[in-house]
């Protein structure tokens, strides 16, 4: 593809020469001939040390956010801006051609996806998803490697999704995709909160710019769909032109969870909207739930289906993979999995488990390393607190040392020690 065409809508400082792009990249190890190289300043490296590097290696141009000195510059405001909108002129602007639904919140982002596709599909449409678990194309399964990918992978995700004819993609979005721009330019036809509660504090440094990071989706959509039971929705709602629908189970809303009944293996609730009711069961248990199906069922209402169909189709949503999972093997006890990795997260996993157990909870979790850790010794405090055995192990420990991980966790619980156990060897 041209470079001019790739440039289209970027702001450029400069003359450049109109060359043939045969790939982009922002990784200098994946640089090949005739490349377009975009320098972007990371947290622990600046590309444009680079830069100079990568044109002898053959890299059509390269792109940077302050002249260098060197030839073959191209110099824009804004690198990760610039990198987010060169993949998606790259593969032919495929996002505008999709109705694309993103989720953002704490927890619950990828229940809420899962469970809009299984909707929209029910009700006759095709869809995409791009998410934690896995990127669907349809039925097909693609893997996944980061909530929200980088632009590449996603402008080709979203290529793909056209080119199989599909009209929607639901995507998960992340507070740290929000930040590193990597949805620059992509517009979002609804775009949805589920809550709100300590989460990469070790990437955003605070609460007020974690929640700043996810309050820039809202600026990208034409409708907002929001938790009314969310003390900070009206930070949310504030400022954006999005048309805002509402949901709840306790505060007044356009769309209300009332007289909520738990089951072992389900929710359901009746659904009023004001002018309608209709009953919804959702099966998969727990309050969080609740909310869940509840945002799924907002968003395709939003969308202009008949609230009727929507509630029927909810009920045929299937179980997420990891969410509340429940593993049968034969054994006389349940075995349930669940992706909990928040405090707010693990607290509503062993409360909704809690609600259905006749005998005892035993919890068996750690924490991931490189991760935020001053949510560790909460997440301790809220497992001992909450199950009548405690088991602590290893999760994913990364770069660090799992001890260590361990350690920090049991700060939380050192009042708390009667079930207890730990086990570093998972």
């Amino acid at each position: 593809m041209l470079l001019s065409r790739l440039l289209d809508g970027i702001p450029v400082t400069g003359k450049y020469l109109d060359v043939d792009v045969q790939e982009i990249t922002d990784n200098s190890n994946n640089v090949t001939v005739g490349c377009l190289f975009v320098c972007i300043k990371g947290a622990h490296f600046d590309a444009h040390k680079v830069a100079y590097e990568v044109l002898q290696k053959g890299a059509a141009a390269v792109v940077v956010e302050r002249d260098i000195g060197i030839e073959k510059q191209i110099v824009v405001d804004d690198s990760r801006a610039a990198f987010a909108l060169l993949c998606k002129n790259f593969f032919e602007r495929s996002s505008d051609k999709l109705k694309i639904i993103g989720v953002t919140g704490t927890n619950g982002k990828t229940t809420t996806t899962f469970v809009i596709k299984d909707i929209l599909e029910s009700l006759g449409k095709s869809c995409g998803l791009i998410g934690t678990v896995k990127n669907l194309i349809g039925e097909e399964s693609v893997p996944s490697v980061l909530t929200t990918p980088d632009p590449f992978v996603m402008h080709a995700l979203f290529k793909r999704m056209v080119n199989a004819g599909l009209e929607y993609c639901i995507i998960e979005v992340s507070s740290q995709a929000m930040h590193q721009k990597r949805l620059e330019g992509v517009e979002f036809e609804i775009g949805i909160l589920t809550n709100i509660s300590q989460d990469h504090l070790d990437y955003h440094g605070s609460m007020e710019e974690y929640i700043a990071a996810k309050k820039q989706l809202f600026y990208a959509c034409k409708k907002a769909v929001i938790n009314n039971d969310e003390e900070r929705a009206p930070y949310f709602i504030d400022g954006i032109s999005a048309k805002v629908f509402s949901y709840s189970a306790l505060n007044a809303s356009m769309f209300k969870a009332s007289g909520v009944k738990y089951n072992s293996d389900s929710v359901s609730y009746t659904l009023e909207t004001g002018t309608e009711s209709y009953p919804v069961r959702f099966n998969i248990p727990g309050t969080f739930s609740v909310y869940n199906s509840l945002s799924a069922v907002t968003a395709v209402c939003s969308l202009g289906f008949p609230v009727q169909r929507v509630s029927a189709a909810a009920e045929k949503a299937k179980s997420v993979p990891g969410r509340l999972e429940t593993v049968k093997r034969g054994q006389p006890y349940n075995i349930i999995i669940d992706y909990a990795h928040t405090p707010d997260g693990l607290e509503k996993a062993i409360e909704a488990v809690r609600s259905f157990t006749s005998g005892r909870v035993i919890t068996v979790f750690g924490c991931g390393g490189d991760r935020d850790s001053t949510k560790r010794p909460l997440m301790g405090k809220i497992a001992c607190e909450l199950s009548d055995i405690t088991i602590v192990t290893s999760d994913n420990p990364r770069s660090e040392n799992p001890q260590n991980i361990i350690d920090e966790i049991l700060e939380g619980i050192e009042d708390n020690k009667k079930n207890l156990f730990v086990e570093p060897d998972r």
